[in-house]
């Protein structure tokens, strides 16, 4: 059985001043680290910090926090046993798992996000190399204030945002949110593209913070075009998470999933997930297109990065290709989308009120490049259509 992914959760409710932080981590080295960070923010605080789950569970009614970063192996009580405790004591709160990159707590993180923590980020495995010690504070430091904004912001009284289809003249620039400020709904309706006359012969994915859950649901009722078409996925995610997340891919899709490998030829009936580390590109070689695995540096922060998955992809498929934009932190994917919609292809991206983080599809869409900004739900029946023969 694949693991069932918690749902959206509910609009929360909204609160003034800074995001109240729970730090728990039974390393006091980490625990300053982490704590010194988000005392450097302007827009967050440390609220405590703590050295097990069981003190976690004990003072969260006391601390009232927003956003906890949970550890998951702590003595006492773990991560993943205090997380439906806290929980439950504060359905609202965002959770934050933290481990380190190991099989067993890529597996646990997992778990924790079928029992409803927001996300994961994996520590480094010396925080004193600063390169890796800079990129996980820049990926902690956003999430918490990206999932922790959920809680700033007052729920739209128009679920999604609506789409008015572009007039020749208008401009086509990209207006990406910015880093600090939680995405907000455009004034006027989005410019929405019509879908390509050419028929698609590939299915781009990409996506990041809340990714995993979008994907098995999407994945889970594309058999028909899995088995026809080439599938690619970049996810935002370290090494040996992205292995897992293939196998989870392979149960919910009931198609062969897995992370691919440098060289290989792309065939239809295949799920290919971008390795966590290395950039997923695509080339032409001879008739076949074929995977080329880059291990350049981050782009848009990440690693793999979705843009440099959608650039390439036009070298091969030109303008017969269909790529979906879900929830995630950033705007990755926005310029590759515009590349993609510049040559003949088509965007389709997750709509605010089903994204975990509005900030990729929200900068594609207010990008104005895409033909569709659909819920979740509607992501799949919608693929099943076009890669059918549907035009609109």
């Amino acid at each position: 059985m694949g693991v069932a992914f918690a749902s959206n959760p509910s609009p929360p409710v909204t609160r003034e001043g800074p995001l109240r932080v729970m730090v728990v981590d039974d390393s006091v080295v980490i625990r300053g680290l982490i704590s010194r960070w988000i005392s450097a923010e302007s827009d967050m605080v440390v609220a405590a910090s703590l050295r097990t789950g069981l003190e976690a569970v004990n003072q969260l009614e006391r601390v009232d926090p927003d956003v906890a970063v949970l550890d998951i192996e702590m003595p006492e009580l773990d991560g993943i046993s205090a997380l439906p405790q806290m929980l439950a004591k504060k359905r609202d709160l965002v959770v934050i798992m933290a481990s380190t990159l190991t099989r067993r707590n890529a597996e646990i993180s997992f778990k924790a996000l079928s029992l409803g923590a927001a996300d994961y980020i994996p520590k480094p495995e010396s925080t004193r190399e600063a390169g890796a010690a800079d990129l996980f504070r820049h990926d902690l430091i956003e999430k918490i204030r990206q999932l922790g904004g959920r809680l700033r912001r007052k729920p739209a009284v128009t679920p999604s945002p609506l789409l008015a289809p572009s007039s020749p003249a208008a401009p086509d620039r990209a207006r990406e949110p910015a880093a600090r400020a939680a995405p907000v709904a455009p004034a006027q309706p989005l410019a929405r593209r019509s879908f390509s006359t050419q028929a698609p012969r590939v299915l781009l994915i990409g996506s990041s913070t809340g990714g995993p859950q979008a994907l098995m649901s999407v994945v889970a009722d594309l058999g028909p075009v899995i088995d026809r078409f080439p599938v690619l996925i970049t996810q935002h995610m370290p090494p040996t998470f992205t292995t897992i997340l293939a196998e989870h891919l392979a149960r919910s899709s009931h198609r062969p999933a897995r992370e691919a490998v440098d060289g290989e030829t792309i065939k239809p009936g295949q799920i290919y997930l971008a390795p966590g580390g290395k950039h997923m590109r695509v080339a032409r070689q001879g008739a076949d297109a074929m995977i080329a695995l880059d291990d350049g540096p981050p782009v848009n922060f990440c690693k793999p990065a979705v843009d440099p998955l959608f650039m390439s992809a036009i070298d091969v498929w030109r303008g017969s290709i269909l790529a979906v934009i879900l929830t995630g932190m950033g705007s990755d994917g926005m310029r590759g989308g515009k590349e993609i919609v510049a040559a003949g292809g088509s965007v389709i991206a997750q709509d605010e009120a089903t994204s975990v983080v509005w900030g990729m599809p929200g900068a594609a869409a207010n990008a104005g490049i895409c033909a569709a900004v659909l819920p979740l739900s509607q992501i799949a029946p919608k693929l099943n259509r076009l890669f059918s023969g549907d035009r609109s």
